[in-house]
């Protein structure tokens, strides 16, 4: 069975009331794709990838790639990590105007509709269409949402435009699945959280009728039965220190009304650090799609600065020699703040602990940087040059540690890498219930 088509089965058996669920890997950092990668052999499964209007589109995103660009990054990873590609199934989320906000109307959608073309054309065949946002020339009171009628049209059009891109591009490939709606916060990440307003079942519902409405106007009706999720807020979000747990009770009457809905699940961004067991709530609650993205760089982080750390204990008489990774990682969020700026306030003490430690984890903006890299590969050189004596990894990395001491880990750098991400991802993996889960894997 193709990606698209276990895809469609998980989604399936999860309406039937099986806790069955898929995570979304929302990354572009290789090593938290590889480690990916490795989850999914481990697990017999295929992997949900995706990337987001931001990173990647005809522009170049932030990451310098257009979306036939991050396809081939992907596959490149795959092919190097002995994973087969067929087991792929990669995403587009976000796709609509939000990169074009500050142009009028006309001309955001025109380059929305440029974007959810070469993003079909480019392969990706898990679309999320988000016209949610204000553009230059919309009327109304900018303080709430976009009128739902205003969004439900323009999410129509974009769907459009991916039909007529399959028809001329991809006609060996399943049709695209679509997703509609959006979360709060906006893509990216909230500065603060104090308080994540569960969606009420009637904004819910009026969503999906007027999407539908929509689609049927424009002669969608095929395309509406691929329509297989909503985006919706269900209590969930983090800030710089602050996680907002998923609370069942208050998530209740919203899990409810899906089931109305023969084809629809919800999906749900946002739950990066969420508990184990509320993440498998979730997915008993109908929320079967999973994305994760700034938990698995927080991880990554993590497992750098604790090899730095050992770094620092065996050069110790030896300083020079350092690859000082955490220093060089703060000179560079300093000297290009961009990333970084909007999000982190307070002291100057407060906004350099946060660079660090942020659960924002806006350091993961910078790791793409040459620089950074070779800072990077120096440390693990430095490592694999004297070795890690086990002492140092049970004080900085005991869970590896453990792996190592049963056999079931090399004491490498990058084997340690991957494993740290690794713990996120078995998290989500469980609370889909994929492990040694025959579905997954046909």
């Amino acid at each position: 069975m193709s990606a698209i088509g276990i895809f469609r089965e998980i989604i399936r058996m999860n309406k039937k009331g099986r806790r069955t669920g898929i995570y979304s890997v929302c990354s572009a950092q290789g090593d938290v794709l590889k480690a990916a990668m490795l989850q999914a052999k481990a697990d017999n499964s295929m992997l949900l990838v995706e990337s987001t209007s931001n990173q990647v589109n005809q522009d170049g995103g932030y990451i310098g790639m257009i979306p036939g660009d991050f396809v081939a990054f992907v596959c490149d990873l795959a092919r190097a990590m002995q994973f087969d590609t067929d087991k792929i199934l990669l995403g587009g989320d976000h796709l609509g105007p939000n990169t074009w906000q500050h142009l009028p109307s006309e001309k955001a959608m025109a380059s929305a509709k440029v974007l959810v073309r070469e993003y079909v054309k480019a392969g990706f065949q898990k679309i999320h269409l988000d016209a949610s946002m204000f553009l230059a020339d919309d009327q109304g009171d900018r303080t709430r949402p976009l009128a739902d009628e205003i969004v439900a049209a323009r999410t129509a059009e974009l769907c459009l435009t991916a039909e007529q891109a399959w028809s001329r591009f991809d006609k060996g490939r399943p049709k695209p699945m679509y997703i509609i709606g959006t979360e709060v916060p906006a893509p990216g990440a909230a500065r603060q959280v104090t308080a994540a307003a569960v969606t009420l079942p009637e904004d819910a519902s009026r969503t999906i009728a007027l999407a539908k409405k929509a689609f049927y106007l424009r002669r969608l009706q095929s395309a509406w039965e691929r329509v297989c999720g909503i985006v919706v807020q269900p209590g969930v979000g983090f800030g710089d220190v602050q996680i907002l747990d998923y609370n069942h009770e208050a998530a209740i009457n919203l899990s409810q009304i899906i089931k109305g809905h023969e084809n629809l699940v919800y999906e749900a961004h946002s739950t990066d650090y969420q508990n184990p067991g509320a993440l498998a709530q979730m997915v008993s609650d109908h929320f079967c799609i999973l994305k994760v993205g700034p938990w698995l760089t927080f991880a990554y982080r993590e497992a750098l600065f604790a090899l730095a750390e050992i770094e620092n204990e065996l050069y110790e008489c030896d300083p020079d020699r350092r690859s000082l990774l955490r220093y060089r990682l703060e000179e560079i969020m300093v000297e290009d703040p961009i990333h970084w700026k909007k999000y982190y306030s307070g002291t100057a003490k407060e906004k350099k602990l946060k660079r660090k430690f942020s659960y924002l984890d806006r350091s993961r903006y910078y790791w793409p940087d040459r620089g950074l890299h070779e800072v990077k590969e120096k440390l693990y050189f430095n490592l694999r040059k004297t070795g890690i004596p086990l002492v140092l990894l049970s004080q900085y990395m005991p869970n590896q540690y453990l792996q190592v001491r049963q056999g079931q880990l090399e004491s490498d750098p990058e084997a340690l890498v991957f494993s740290k991400i690794r713990e996120v991802l078995s998290i989500y993996s469980d609370a889909c219930g994929i492990k040694n889960n025959s579905m997954y894997a046909r």
